[in-house]
């Protein structure tokens, strides 16, 4: 079954059921910026986490103001796995969408300069 709606540019079920589970088992860095996005807490606007777009998964989404947010671990430092974010996010920039990517030690060590980041590029929409 696919779910038609522009939030979730048709994602499937089963990209649905990937999104439930990744949101019960997420990383230390996504737990810190989960823990300043969740109930609005920057700059009053929602937030979701684990979000499906098309055929992926969004760390964090940001519907009205069509971000997407990346954090990614050490894994991203392979070259096969920087060659699939790459197309990844140029299929995700193909929709309209916007990506934000930090790396897991800008959250751990400088969460006050990525959050400034997200909240200039929401103040700039």
């Amino acid at each position: 079954m696919v779910k038609i709606d522009n939030m979730y540019y048709g994602s499937n079920s089963f990209t649905f059921q990937k999104a439930e589970e990744l949101r019960k088992h997420m990383t230390k860095a996504e737990l810190i910026l989960w823990e300043e996005l969740r109930n609005k807490k920057l700059l009053g606007l929602k937030f979701r986490r684990q979000h499906p777009i098309s055929r992926f998964i969004a760390d964090f989404y940001r519907h009205k103001h069509k971000l997407v947010i990346e954090l990614d671990g050490e894994i991203h430092l392979k070259n096969y796995v920087a060659i699939n974010d790459k197309k990844r996010e140029d299929e995700i920039k193909s929709l309209g969408i916007t990506v934000l990517r930090f790396k897991n030690n800008e959250i751990i060590n400088h969460l006050e300069s990525v959050l400034q980041q997200i909240s200039n590029f929401c103040n700039a929409q």
